[in-house]
């Protein structure tokens, strides 16, 4: 039975990871910010369809929490997802995939910052050597590389703060259904990406796409749709409930794998610095998620004490990232 639950999240981060270079073609002919838009608008509909289906008209309300809805469904839809595409044209797709594996330990340091809830030292510390990966991979550990990390990084470190204040505020909903959770912050971030694109569009920092663009990239879209936006996020959310998120979170780090294998297949040599260096970010992330998974326990033979926070990553989609 585990196995089988286990197959749930590692389906979707393989999706995740096969999503930024099918994302990185379909920006040739399409601009970042339409090409997202135009994604969320199909996802959301599949996903608002499943919930009346399954929870009712009713699940639709906010229960008096819409601005918090449409915050979150900023940042994380509309944030992420933007920050991502506008990031796959500055970057490449496997480094795009590093920054966003990293979700799950930002989750926890915007957790310590929000919450109080202090990792442990050991995480942190991998943190910092998984970042230290990502310098790698970039600058192909050349210091006069460093300039390779301009805005397409500037814009993954957003990206990933934007989710990972997404992924938190999961924790604010326990009473929701992760799929009621990730439709109704579709709404709201789909709005703010119609919103902004429509402003974009208007004042000519991009132009909408032509007919003749939207079915080119039709195959992406339909992929970045239907599989990683709506059967991938549906699946995580099921795995992380049968896992629990510390080992679901584990599954993350195949992303920047999977985006690696898609490359190199596609033609790609990496050298071996920069091979080094997505080992480092990938054992260093890995390490990091065993940590949060075996939290001190206090027993006490008198009273029962009460409940303490778990420091554990409480991960939804990274494409979020991909993208995501």
């Amino acid at each position: 039975m585990r196995s089988r639950s286990a197959a749930l999240p590692l389906f979707a981060v393989l999706s995740w990871g096969v999503m930024f270079p099918v994302l990185a073609s379909a920006l040739t002919r399409v601009d970042a910010l339409n090409l997202t838009t135009a994604r969320y608008v199909l996802a959301t509909a599949v996903l608002v369809a499943l919930l009346l289906a399954r929870e009712g008209v009713t699940a639709l309300t906010t229960q008096r929490r819409g601005v918090e809805v449409l915050l979150l469904g900023a940042l994380g839809f509309a944030g992420f997802n933007t920050l991502t595409n506008l990031a796959l044209g500055h970057a490449a797709p496997q480094q795009i995939a590093l920054f966003a594996a990293t979700v799950p330990v930002v989750t926890q340091l915007v957790r310590w910052a929000r919450d109080g809830v202090r990792p442990r030292p050991a995480m942190l510390g991998l943190s910092l050597v998984a970042l230290v990966g990502v310098g790698l991979v970039i600058t192909r550990g050349r210091l006069d590389g460093l300039g390779e990390f301009g805005l397409g990084g500037l814009l993954m470190v957003g990206a990933v703060l934007g989710w990972a204040f997404y992924t938190h505020g999961a924790t604010r909903f326990p009473e929701w259904s992760p799929l009621r959770y990730t439709a109704l912050t579709a709404v709201a971030g789909t709005i703010a990406m119609l919103a902004a694109s429509a402003a974009a569009d208007l004042t000519g920092v991009q132009h909408a796409p032509h007919a003749a663009d939207l079915v080119a990239v039709a195959p992406q879209l339909a992929y970045a749709v239907l599989v990683a936006a709506v059967i991938a996020v549906l699946a995580w959310n099921t795995g992380v409930r049968r896992l629990g998120a510390a080992d679901a979170a584990l599954f993350m780090n195949l992303v920047p794998v999977t985006t690696f294998a898609v490359q190199i297949l596609r033609g790609y040599r990496p050298g071996a610095v920069e091979l080094v260096g997505a080992g480092l970010t990938v054992a260093a992330l890995v390490a990091a998620n065993l940590v949060t998974r075996t939290p001190a326990r206090r027993a006490t033979t008198a009273t029962p004490v009460p409940a303490v926070v778990v420091d554990r990553p409480a991960v939804v989609e990274p494409v979020a990232v991909v993208g995501r």
